[in-house]
């Protein structure tokens, strides 16, 4: 089946907000767009560590699922999943929006490479990564959440 660039964006983005894990993430927005999605997240104290600031775990939470997104905007057969992720933290945030956004760097008939920018509320750089991501042979029409994500 055929399907709108438009309407697959749409059913990513409703994919996403209703992963069981988007719970220990509550408002949390994406938008995903060709080969580009931006996340933000507003910063809660239950996502710091013992300093007071946000562990690095939400970091590649937010730059994975970016660069992801933007790999997924293209792939419009199947399900893909991260076979890597470099991550390198630059600075702390303990308040404000967190906006991660995630851009495809190259595509390849089964591997593609994306990277990801964390960026604080003022809009300075706070973390950065980059990803390798593979097809798999599930179809995103498998997926539940996907399927029901748009309803017409």
């Amino acid at each position: 089946m055929s399907i709108t660039p438009e309407l697959h964006y749409r059913k990513l983005e409703k994919l996403y907000l209703s992963a069981n894990v988007q719970q220990l993430f509550s408002g949390s927005s994406i938008q995903v767009s060709h080969s580009r999605t931006e996340i933000s997240l507003p910063v809660d104290p239950k996502y710091f560590h013992g300093a007071q600031a946000i562990h690095g775990a939400t970091y590649f939470k937010l730059l994975d699922d970016a660069a992801y997104f933007a790999v997924a905007s293209l792939v419009t057969d199947v399900f893909i999943v991260t076979s890597s992720f470099q991550i390198n933290l630059l600075r702390p945030v303990n308040s404000g929006i967190l906006k991660a956004v995630g851009t495809v760097r190259s595509v390849g008939k089964n591997l593609f490479v994306a990277e990801a920018t964390l960026y604080n509320e003022k809009g300075k750089e706070i973390a950065f990564g980059t990803g390798q991501f593979m097809r798999t042979a599930q179809p995103w029409e498998s997926l539940e959440n996907y399927e029901l994500g748009i309803k017409n």
